[in-house]
């Protein structure tokens, strides 16, 4: 996996701060409005995702990703979990998350993100 990050237009530990309208479907429109990272894939492809959130649980921290096609676009819903963190020098660093308990946790805890930041949509409209 890259940890490249490029310019984008909202805070991605605040999924609800970039007005995009996340959706409990997994999604953010426009996207565009997102920083983003290249993942470069155990088959050396690159995917473009959309940074979603960085969340944490119990002592950990997670990103959820939402990857893109070649039109900036997620038709799929599909959203990457990884863990996250920073190494000493302040670069980010993801990996996988090695257990299906630990992955359930991260998928509910990005779940309750997910309904705060529609809720919070809601309050605004």
């Amino acid at each position: 996996m890259s940890d490249e990050f490029t310019a984008g237009g909202c805070n991605p530990s605040d999924c609800a701060s970039c007005g995009g309208g996340c959706s409990s479907a997994g999604g953010c429109d426009p996207v565009e409005n997102h920083k983003t990272i290249t993942l470069t894939m155990e088959d050396d492809t690159e995917v473009e995702c959309a940074i979603l959130t960085v969340f944490p649980v119990d002592a950990k921290e997670y990103i959820a990703l939402l990857p893109l096609d070649e039109n900036g676009q997620n038709e799929s819903g599909e959203v990457y979990l990884y863990t996250f963190a920073r190494t000493e020098s302040g670069d980010p660093m993801l990996s996988n998350i090695e257990s299906d308990e630990e992955y359930a946790k991260a998928a509910v805890a990005f779940d309750t993100v997910l309904q705060n930041a529609k809720d919070s949509m809601e309050k605004i409209d």
